[in-house]
């Protein structure tokens, strides 16, 4: 197989529990050798462009609903909601809303823990599944960065008729914080109290070899829609192994990656990886960030992340939080310590809030 580079585009995966680690066959990472050896034979059968999904008229008047994030052109996207509960310590008016987005094969469900832990802090917060993941239409093909973005742009208008009056945040995780990246860095930008980006898809192509850059190109141009689905690399997105088993089980996580779907990833997080100079900058008018790593990523490429901090760290302090866990993973918001970066992120969003 293809040696680790080619791990770039994973989020959610088919975990497997061996001898006590946790073994995550993510769907996305790589390409066989015999695939690979493939890739000439298929070249002569002639090029193919990567698909993008197929999208719409405007149809319809967008709305939320209990269940659905319906946009204009009448799709009807999952959506889950978490809203501070009566019993709680938190109870009455939401000290603010929080719009959630999940990563790469992931889907709202992936939510649960910061969702759930948020609304306990007293935080009403919005997961809606992203097209081409969970239950949405044209699951496991590539939306489109413009789409992606123009939902993320429609969520927040839509939960702020909800909550008019109260501070609206972005949460992205991963492919997530890749979005909210892309929609903050590009006309008209977005119009929201502050960014939290976790474990944010910064590894686009300014981050990978030559040789993967090539690879990957002639994949999405000839075998588009081949998926892969390796079963040999060990990697370890969680300590939380119950998370881990239950990602596995999960009929709508994602397990066999289109490679041009990978190719659409890779476009994504190199618009983010440009952004990062842009976001945050209170003094263009750009919310300000939370943004966390794990010390023990696995699914990122180490080199990317390092070269991302630095292009972070560039930011004025009060811009910008940047905050490194040790100890943590990709999925700091499902490890088991979650509960540390959750009251690190009301601490943060309780400042933003405060003259």
């Amino acid at each position: 197989m293809v040696p680790g580079p080619a791990k770039f585009d994973s989020d959610a995966g088919n975990a497997a529990i061996t001898k006590g680690r946790s073994r995550t066959l993510f769907s996305e990472h790589i390409l066989t050798r015999p695939a690979l050896l493939l890739l000439p034979l298929l070249f002569l059968l002639g090029a193919c462009a990567p698909r993008l999904q197929e999208i719409g008229p405007d149809i319809a008047a967008p709305a939320l609903t209990d269940a659905t994030m319906r946009t204009a052109d009448g799709v009807e996207l999952p959506l889950r909601t978490w809203l501070p509960k009566d019993k709680s310590a938190n109870a009455g008016r939401p000290k603010g809303v929080i719009v959630a987005l999940h990563g790469f094969n992931d889907y709202s469900r992936g939510m649960e823990v910061p969702g759930a832990g948020m609304a306990r802090r007293g935080y009403a917060v919005y997961a809606y599944d992203q097209r081409g993941f969970g239950r949405s239409p044209q699951r496991g093909i590539w939306p489109g960065e413009a789409r992606l973005v123009a939902d993320l742009r429609l969520a927040v208008a839509l939960v702020r008729e909800k909550h008019p009056d109260l501070p609206l945040y972005i949460l992205g995780e991963s492919m997530g914080a890749a979005v909210a990246m892309a929609a903050a860095a590009t006309e008209p930008g977005l119009d929201v109290a502050g960014l939290i980006l976790v474990s944010p898809a910064t590894w686009g192509w300014e981050t990978l070899t030559p040789a993967y850059r090539r690879l990957l190109e002639f994949g999405a141009h000839t075998i588009p829609w081949m998926t892969v689905r390796p079963t040999t690399l060990r990697v370890q997105a969680s300590n939380n192994i119950s998370a881990l088993r239950k990602m596995s089980r999960d009929r709508l996580v994602i397990k066999n990656t289109r490679i041009d779907a990978a190719y659409g990833l890779v476009n994504l997080m190199s618009t983010a990886y440009r952004a990062i100079p842009l976001v945050c900058d209170t003094a263009r008018n750009m919310a300000p960030c939370f943004v966390a790593y794990g010390g023990r990523e696995d699914i990122l490429d180490k080199g990317a992340v390092a070269d991302s901090i630095g292009r972070f760290r560039a930011h004025p302090e009060g811009d910008l939080h940047l905050a490194l866990y040790r100890n943590g993973h990709h999925l700091l918001l499902r490890d088991l310590e979650s509960r540390i970066i959750l009251d690190d992120i009301a601490a943060w969003l309780a400042a933003q809030s405060t003259p």
